[in-house]
């Protein structure tokens, strides 16, 4: 049975595929091709250059055609199907290009899901392609045979099952326009194996509309008038930059904006990169183990302007004791982001492209150097009691916060930083700085650890003149360690850092905060990394010492193919500041 499922959006009527709108761009018509090969030849239409995948018996005929296109379109193979659709994702979020990634049927199908549900709560473009058992075996338990329609429908914008071959260019078509329009995220198709092996006469149409799905609503004019009237009266606002600045590209106007009204700007987590780091406005980072300032004076700004996200919990605290003085205007291309976490008193539903570039017309020239000062005070505060401890330290074993800072500093903050899950993300995220958007790739709401090594694949190929620090927890590193394999045989310079503490050092600090330092089965006995690395034909080595730290990162940047470089930190190096979980932003915390 066919299921059509996309999330967040409201279907009048499930959307055939013969309404599907577009300009014909290729006409094959006069020729017969397999389903397997239009299934290709879809893919190129849509430009696609990269795919990653692991092959297998339902999706085997797939392959088989995909033989004949290699000088056209790159294919990754993978060590595992996570891995895959982790590169798919890194490779999206560098390139603002959907990811498309390849997996059998059965537990090939399967193993993607932790990383659509990833892409979905993150917003990332995906179109992931399963093969399926054969039509007459649907639903009979064959061999391999899962119902990854039905298990990947809460974590998929749409996902649809193809049983015969005419379907394949359509619903391709339909695929993308979904992933890449309004809120991005993944999408599934799932092609029964006498689909690929089907024949059709292959005419493709580039999907540009569909009925009843509306991925992006026009812009109320009145209600940016509105959102400029708070920003001209307010006294102390305050601009949350979110990861829909990146997506809309509309870095350009966020900058012309926040210029013009003198506007202090904090950023989450997914919005890191969305403004560059050493510009005067920029006041930190926001949520849990974010800077003191932005989460210190959350309370006391009497006007939020929310761009491009969606008040996840890391950044809200307590949402009751959030915001308590301010106004709120949200701007927000899905609609159902609005209200749900946080009452917006102005909603603006919108491309924040669209959005911004109607404010900046509509709001006047201010200045709100008190209110920075306000920031700027904090940050002594910040300095003295948490950074200067972490990049400065005075204590013998290396900190988390030098290692990153200094590897900032080596490749001139000009690198894509990838983030593996914990610790290390913070502090990475804390001291990492960046002068181009684009240049953050992190697990964000899912918090998926083994993220960062198959996601650095996938940016260093969707960004190949450009430098790629992967930087990772111990822990993490070896969720996905098999794809050592793939990065060594696809020669991808990607620079690995592994800080390693010997512990799941996020759960071991909660542990230590608030479980009486017990600290139950988040010990790691470690193997000998670099010796992996080398049997994978990655060089590498391993620093202990303060004295060692420099060398070592510029040994590695300075190796011209892949390098990975342990680094022995701390294995009680907290990350701070810290709003405990269920606390207010403002009862942010400096040391323990």
């Amino acid at each position: 049975m066919k299921q059509i499922n996309i999330n967040n959006y409201k279907f009048l009527s499930s959307p055939p595929f013969g309404e599907l709108e577009g300009t014909k761009t290729i006409d094959m018509s006069t020729k017969k091709v397999a389903g397997s090969e239009a299934v290709i030849l879809s893919l190129l239409e849509e430009g696609v250059d990269t795919i990653f995948g692991y092959p297998g018996g339902a999706i085997m005929p797939v392959y088989d055609s995909l033989y004949d296109y290699g000088q056209k379109v790159k294919h990754v193979l993978t060590r595992h199907e996570q891995g895959a659709v982790h590169a798919a994702e890194g490779y999206a979020k560098v390139t603002g290009r959907a990811g498309v990634c390849f997996a059998t049927s059965g537990p090939g199908a399967t193993n993607l899901i932790t990383g659509i549900a990833d892409a979905m709560i993150d917003s990332i473009p995906l179109v992931c392609i399963t093969g399926q058992v054969t039509s007459p075996l649907l639903g009979t338990d064959a061999f391999q045979e899962s119902d990854v329609v039905g298990i990947s429908m809460p974590v998929t914008k749409w996902n649809y099952q193809v049983t015969t071959p005419e379907e394949i260019p359509e619903a391709i078509a339909q695929a993308f326009y979904i992933a890449q329009s309004g809120r991005p995220g993944p999408v599934l198709l799932d092609i029964t194996k006498d689909a690929q092996f089907g024949e059709l006469d292959f005419e493709y149409k580039k999907c540009n509309k569909i009925r009843s799905y509306v991925p992006e609503t026009p812009v109320d004019p009145f209600k940016v008038e509105e959102a400029a009237k708070l920003i001209d009266k307010s006294e102390k606002p305050m601009v949350l930059v979110g990861q829909g600045v990146i997506i809309s590209n509309a870095e350009e106007e966020f900058k012309t904006f926040v210029e013009k009204a003198g506007l202090p700007v904090a950023w989450t987590l997914l919005g890191l990169s969305a403004f560059p780091t050493e510009h005067r406005l920029n006041v930190g980072m926001l949520g849990m183990h974010g800077n003191y300032g932005p989460n210190k004076l959350t309370n006391e700004a009497d006007l939020i302007i929310a761009v491009g996200m969606r008040f996840d919990d890391r950044v809200t605290g307590k949402v009751s004791e959030y915001a308590t003085n301010a106004k709120i205007i949200h701007i927000e291309i899905d609609p159902s982001e609005i209200n749900k976490i946080v009452k917006a008193d102005v909603p603006v539903l919108g491309d924040a492209k669209k959005v911004l570039s109607m404010l900046i017309n509509n709001i006047k020239e201010n200045y709100h150097e008190s209110w920075l000062e306000e920031f700027r005070r904090c940050d002594v505060v910040e300095v003295e009691k948490v950074i200067e401890k972490d990049i400065q330290p005075t204590k013998e074993g290396l900190t988390m916060g030098e290692v990153v800072s200094m590897a900032s500093e080596k490749s001139n903050h000009e690198a894509i930083l990838v983030t593996d899950v914990g610790q290390q993300q913070m502090v990475a995220s804390r001291y990492f700085k960046f002068k181009h958007s684009k240049s953050n790739v992190t697990s964000g709401g899912l918090g998926t650890m083994g993220y960062a090594l198959p996601a650095s694949m996938g940016a260093q190929l969707g960004a190949p003149d450009r430098t790629v620090v992967a930087v990772i927890g111990d822990g993490g590193f070896q969720m996905t360690i098999q794809e050592l394999g793939t990065i060594w045989q696809n020669k991808l310079p990607v620079k690995i850092i592994i800080l390693n503490n010997n512990f799941l050092g996020m759960v071991r600090q909660w542990q230590q905060l608030f479980f009486e330092k017990r600290y139950s089965f988040t010990e790691l006995q470690n193997p000998d990394f670099i010796t992996i690395a080398k049997g994978f034909g990655i060089d590498g080595h391993k620093v202990e010492k303060r004295e060692g730290l420099e060398e070592g990162i510029q040994k590695m940047f300075a190796h011209e193919g892949p390098y990975l470089l342990e680094v022995v930190v701390e294995k009680e190096d907290n990350v701070f500041p810290m709003v405990p979980a269920g606390a207010s932003v403002s009862d942010v915390i400096l040391e323990p």
